[in-house]
């Protein structure tokens, strides 16, 4: 039995392809993107992903990237393509850390950072707890399966090639960092309302009493009701993971229908 040869060349260029798109999606996402990974446990995730995947994938039509540069490019498109979900899963978690910062200015531990492997750089403590915290509950109710069913389904709706990049995703984008930042902010809001309140009733105190020292007796007292606060409101966190994986899912949809070529 022979194999023909251009059967194995359409096997190889519909693999690569895939692959080239579930690697830049993978590299950015919040969970599998985490640089405390190792590397070959991505590479070999991706591997053996881009195999079920390709099996499934349509023979695309690549009559029109024969030469190489035209070829390149069409590697271009599939990885901007997986990089742009990957940024937008990452994004809409992001908001985790913005809420996790407003926090820590309010109770008074900005100044405390630790080292987060996944976006390798100092945050706040409370934005790392939150992050942490997030990243269990989504690994415990299997909510990053959406993210791999989500890059498997994009290849019904945007083909290999099919891609084509204007200004509606430019401002999908944008919008999505206003999205980002209201999220962060009402995750946020009980802590920064309670500290508010405090802070204008120490004020008060301050007034009416002026011989107490209401800069050494505020800070603990923010820090103390700050912590209470977080663990109150904890058990409303599944709600908000809920909210953030389901809207990682609707956006990416949506920016595959916005790339998909009329």
């Amino acid at each position: 039995m022979t194999i023909p040869f251009d059967f194995l060349i359409d096997i190889w260029n519909i693999f690569l392809l895939v692959l080239v798109r579930i690697s830049g999606m993978f590299y950015l996402s919040p969970i599998f993107g985490r640089r405390n990974v190792p590397n070959h446990y991505k590479a070999g995730f991706c591997f053996l992903f881009s195999v079920i995947v390709a099996n499934s994938v349509p023979v695309p039509d690549l009559s029109s990237y024969q030469t190489l540069f035209s070829y390149v490019v069409l590697i271009g498109k599939e990885l901007l393509i997986g990089l742009m979900m990957g940024f937008i899963s990452y994004l809409i978690f992001s908001c985790i850390y913005i809420a996790g910062h407003l926090i820590d200015m309010r109770i008074g531990f900005g100044m405390v950072s630790v080292y987060d492997p996944m976006t390798n750089i100092q945050v706040p403590v409370t934005a790392d707890f939150y992050a942490i915290f997030a990243t269990l509950l989504m690994l415990g109710t299997d909510s990053h399966h959406l993210l791999i069913s989500a890059v498997a389904e994009s290849y019904s709706i945007l083909p290999i090639g099919g891609a084509t990049f204007s200004g509606a995703l430019l401002k999908q984008v944008v919008d999505l960092f206003s999205e980002v930042f209201v999220i962060g902010f009402k995750i946020a809001a009980p802590i920064t309302a309670a500290i508010l309140i405090t802070d204008l009733a120490l004020g008060i105190i301050s007034k009416s009493m002026p011989q107490m020292n209401v800069f050494q007796l505020g800070m603990p007292i923010k820090i103390i009701l700050g912590l209470m606060i977080i663990f109150i409101t904890i058990g409303s966190f599944k709600g908000i993971v809920n909210v953030i994986v389901q809207g990682t899912y609707e956006e990416i949809y949506k920016f595959i229908e916005k790339a998909r070529s009329p």
